[in-house]
């Protein structure tokens, strides 16, 4: 028998050192092992596995975007050369119900939030899908169906817990202007009230929290803000992103998380020559200018951005997300303008081509600022 040979049929029959292999590979490999063995396909499937594994890989980069044209599949899209993800592959977790009358709602951490879209008359279905193993869950009904839901958002930390809340805003009949936090957790499998009813601006966008240093995030188009400890289950306030004076109308962009920052990004109309990206201080003490971007040298390098527009203030720009590295000379910014996605790198000033997405209209985008959705690969349970 060869060395090669009997130092693989050693690791094959020592259950604890084949699994602290296992833990080391990426999710989706793992996926395609499980046709290795029925022992293999035992081990890699049990709960504690994925469990465990979800933890140990907690700090895992994202793989990529999950995205729609209009009346298509949800389609990957990777952002890396090392992805294990295709961008041709769409996504069969969500194929199992009807994708015609599905939306995605948020992303955190490799699971999503989807729901079905309103009908008259019919109370709409939320679901938990983890696209990675093509796994979907239902959400129990959220109070009775005379109840307005504002806003539903997914929390999870796979740093903490291989568990997951979904935090809904809901109407309540104490006020028209108060809400009521009604909580899912998946580690007891039902909603729970939190809390009394609180006081809310009545321009709140409760449908697009982000989930950041223990809690969701809320802004609304006219700057004011609140946020849900989950930990501690109260409503807070952080700091407004300061309005300069002759600034000109004040445009959200781009309001999201990535490698543990908050970060803001507001473009002023008519257009400024720079815009910048704030960061949140993890004490909620103020927002901090982070990056500085040159509009006018993303304008150069790509003219089609305003190629049709009649008015010279106007582009065709979406920024799909802030992508921070542990390197910060690494950390960059992922825009969508017509055909492309591209990467821009803060530090060098560098464009870097990452998709092709051609074969649509050059005047419009195939999908809006809130049709991205950031994609990680992971084990992690959805019931």
């Amino acid at each position: 028998m060869g060395i090669s040979n009997f130092s693989a049929e050693i690791i094959g029959s020592n259950d604890d050192l084949l699994t602290e292999i296992l833990f080391r590979l990426p999710a989706k490999p793992l996926l395609r092992f499980k046709s290795v063995s029925k022992h293999w396909l035992s081990l890699i499937s049990s709960s504690q596995f994925s469990s465990l594994h979800t933890l140990r890989n907690a700090n895992s980069t994202i793989s990529g975007f999950m995205y729609r044209y209009a009346n298509s599949k949800v389609t990957r899209l990777p952002i890396d050369s090392s992805s294990s993800s295709s961008s041709s592959s769409s996504s069969s977790a969500l194929d199992s119900f009807d994708i015609s009358t599905t939306k995605i709602l948020q992303s955190c951490n490799g699971l999503l939030l989807c729901s079905s879209f309103p009908k008259v008359g019919v109370a709409r279905s939320y679901y938990i899908s983890n696209p990675t193993t093509n796994q979907f869950f239902t959400l129990p009904s959220v109070s009775s169906p005379s109840t307005i839901i504002y806003g539903l958002n997914l929390a999870c930390d796979p740093s903490q817990t291989s568990y997951y809340k979904v935090i809904c805003v809901r109407s309540t009949d104490a006020s028209i202007s108060h809400r009521q936090i009604e909580i899912y957790e998946s580690e007891i499998g039902a909603w729970r009230i939190s809390g009394s009813p609180f006081e809310a601006p009545f321009d709140m966008v409760f449908d697009n929290g982000v989930f950041w240093n223990g809690g969701i995030h809320w802004i609304s188009p006219t700057g004011k803000t609140l946020y849900f400890n989950i930990c501690r289950e109260c409503i807070g306030r952080f700091p407004a992103l300061p309005f300069t004076d002759g600034w000109g109308k004040r445009r959200l962009r781009y309001f999201g998380e990535s490698g543990g920052h908050l970060n803001l990004i507001e473009i002023y109309e008519p257009r400024s020559e720079q815009f910048k990206v704030f960061e949140m201080n993890k004490d909620y003490s103020d927002w901090r200018v982070r990056y500085h971007v040159d509009f006018d040298l993303i304008l150069k390098e790509f003219p089609e951005m305003v190629s049709g527009c009649l008015d010279s203030s106007r582009y065709y720009l979406v920024i799909l997300s802030v992508v921070e590295e542990e390197k910060e000379e690494e950390s960059s910014l992922l825009l969508h303008i017509p055909g492309k996605i591209v990467s821009y790198n803060f530090k060098t000033k560098i464009f870097s081509v990452v998709s092709d997405v051609k074969g649509r209209a050059t005047n419009s985008l195939p999908f809006a600022r809130l049709d991205a959705y950031k994609y990680i690969e992971t084990l992690a349970s959805v019931c």
